[in-house]
């Protein structure tokens, strides 16, 4: 087991607890995936975690690595596979949208599980994405941070024009940023609908 997996295994509970201490925080980042997450259609959340996101946002599916993190997804009312997004055990075209929350910074293979992403998602399906820019405000804060430092060390932050190249690379069209505000990004884009040959 990797050590980034590992700490999420055995902090599993801190993780969580983190949004309740830091209910304010965690409210502002909600409020603003649900201006970006369709409020209808099939969701999948990759790198679901305990659920804080996936479940108030009405998402019903999600994979992560973490047994402790999945099992609290679980009680919160997501149907939770333990896996990893760069083999998501779904079948091409299953889902409309997708949500990556503050995970990008943990992936070893961005573009794999991009790739991934875009299978299982329909034609024009959405990604939406969020995640603490490098060297923005919620970045130097967390970094301090004791308790979210913990996790934090562990991952490794990009700007939104690299992840808005990667998003390109994987096949998303339409990629802009829907949201930013004090460091922390949230970009959507669309699964590009192929022409016939």
């Amino acid at each position: 087991m990797n050590v980034k997996r590992r700490v999420f295994e055995e902090l599993a509970a801190d993780y969580d607890r983190w949004f309740d201490d830091h209910a304010e925080v965690y409210g502002a980042q909600l409020q603003l995936l649900k201006r970006a997450v369709p409020s209808s259609g099939l969701g999948l959340e990759a790198g679901v975690g305990s659920g804080r996101f996936a479940a108030p946002l009405g998402i019903c599916y999600g994979i992560d690595p973490s047994f402790p993190l999945a099992k609290m997804a679980k009680s919160r009312g997501v149907e939770v596979v333990i896996g990893v997004g760069e083999h998501l055990p779904y079948r091409s075209g299953s889902f409309d949208h997708a949500v990556m929350m503050t995970v990008i910074c943990f992936l070893d293979d961005i573009a794999g599980v991009l790739r991934e992403v875009f299978r299982v998602l329909v034609p024009s399906g959405i990604i939406v994405l969020g995640f603490i820019e490098r060297d923005g405000e919620i970045f130097r804060h967390y970094r301090a941070e004791p308790e979210k430092g913990r996790f934090l060390r562990y991952a490794r932050f990009y700007a939104p024009d690299e992840i808005i190249l990667k998003l390109h690379e994987a096949g998303f069209s339409g990629v802009e940023v829907n949201a930013r505000e004090h460091g922390f990004c949230i970009l959507t884009g669309k699964k590009k609908i192929s022409p016939r040959s």
